[in-house]
């Protein structure tokens, strides 16, 4: 068996040595300021797509938003990763050859070294494979949420140095409140929210994030926030759901019943979603009828 992974590894070696000379002869420059922006179009499209779903009742709100996290997920993916080599001045064809082929030619046999050491003492401390396999899974997910506040903490520290990106800021809130940082997520929407005072989607985040630092309650502030993105967008869907919130927690409930009986109009396409908003219509109506008592 040894034997055969030394053939082995001797084979993968040989191979390298025909491939790298010809990817070592150029090293393609690119303009990743570029690629960078457009990725964040398609990703913008995306998003505007996925809301024109929601309007359109295609999609549940819960759907909605696990879609728009894993848009943004991936956004931050791309913009929150540090500049790469092409950052830095092209280097010549033959710099740093030498050690290319010494990490090519040391990779194969360094693995078939750990392979036989790691896996063979694997077997021999009879560790089940089950239990492998799920403390594989948990390091996987908490190398995953490592990476994901590590990207987010590299938007934040991009958006330092470009303070005037509206988007960024939202997208850096909306990032905050998947991690649950909700006072973070109202800092960054502040912002954006400055430079971007007339978007419906912005205000109503910002009164969602600072209701949830002020112990889930939507008084004060984020009403205010609620009502100006009502004039904007009347018939925004997230606006209409989040304003009869309001209107129901502050015991309106006729006008809350205004609310979310619009946007249940616009749920048709949606029996689930329509369901549940008919649900609180008419737990709304039924308190309405005890107070009038």
């Amino acid at each position: 068996m040894i034997l055969f992974w030394l053939i082995c590894a001797g084979l993968v070696a040989i191979a390298l040595a025909f491939v790298l000379p010809t990817l070592l002869q150029r090293e393609p420059v690119a303009d990743e300021t570029d690629k960078e922006r457009a990725n964040v179009e398609v990703y913008r499209d995306q998003l505007s797509e996925l809301d024109a779903d929601l309007a359109n009742g295609i999609v549940s709100p819960e759907q909605y938003r696990q879609d728009r996290d894993e848009i943004e997920r991936r956004l931050l993916d791309d913009v929150g990763a540090p500049p790469d080599a092409s950052d830095r001045k092209p280097k010549p064809a033959g710099t740093g050859r030498g050690a290319v082929y010494a990490v090519s030619f040391g990779i194969p046999v360094v693995a078939v070294v750990l392979y036989l050491i790691v896996g063979t003492s694997a077997v021999l401390s009879g560790v089940p494979p089950q239990a492998s396999s799920a403390s594989a899974s948990r390091t996987e997910g908490q190398m995953s949420q490592q990476g994901i506040e590590a990207n987010v903490a590299a938007l934040a520290k991009r958006l330092e140095q470009n303070p005037g990106d509206a988007d960024g800021w939202a997208m850096l809130g909306r990032s905050y409140v998947s991690l649950e940082r909700y006072g973070e997520a109202s800092n960054a929407y502040a912002k954006a929210a400055e430079l971007k005072a007339d978007d419906a989607d912005i205000l109503t985040e910002y009164a969602f994030a600072l209701a949830m630092t002020n112990g889930r309650k939507l008084q004060g502030r984020p009403t205010e926030l609620i009502k100006q993105a009502l004039k904007i967008a009347p018939d925004n869907p997230k606006v209409l759901q989040l304003a009869g919130t309001a209107e129901f927690e502050a015991k309106n409930y006729k006008q809350a019943i205004v609310y979310w009986q619009k946007l249940l109009e616009m749920t048709s396409g949606n029996p689930e979603l329509a369901q549940s908003i008919s649900k609180r219509i008419d737990q709304a109506k039924s308190l309405a009828g005890t107070t009038a008592k």
